[in-house]
């Protein structure tokens, strides 16, 4: 069976779409953002985030904070959305 063949969707650099996909959100302990990257990528970017995926872990002194969840991404664009939403947030340093 070729890739072009049967009801697969299309491919678009290295990522299918539509899909689950992993994001990452760093910045400072403290602000809250446990709660906040769930609710930005929901109500904000209009995403669906998948239950039980949010998962937190604290820099070794404790400053900072990566929070990653997964959410469904229909294109390529979604996807985008969720990276810009994220990094316009003063509070996210960078994400992954």
């Amino acid at each position: 069976m070729s890739a072009s063949s049967g009801n697969a969707p299309p491919r678009e650099e290295g990522f299918s779409f539509p899909g689950e996909f992993e994001i990452a959100a760093m910045g400072c302990a403290g602000a809250g953002l446990e709660a906040r990257v769930p609710g930005l990528l929901r109500h904000e970017a209009g995403l669906a985030v998948i239950a039980d995926s949010l998962s937190v872990r604290s820099s070794s002194a404790g400053q900072y904070v990566a929070v990653r969840v997964r959410f469904v991404a229909r294109t390529r664009a979604d996807y985008e959305r969720a990276h810009a939403v994220l990094r316009a947030d003063p509070d996210i340093r960078y994400t992954l």
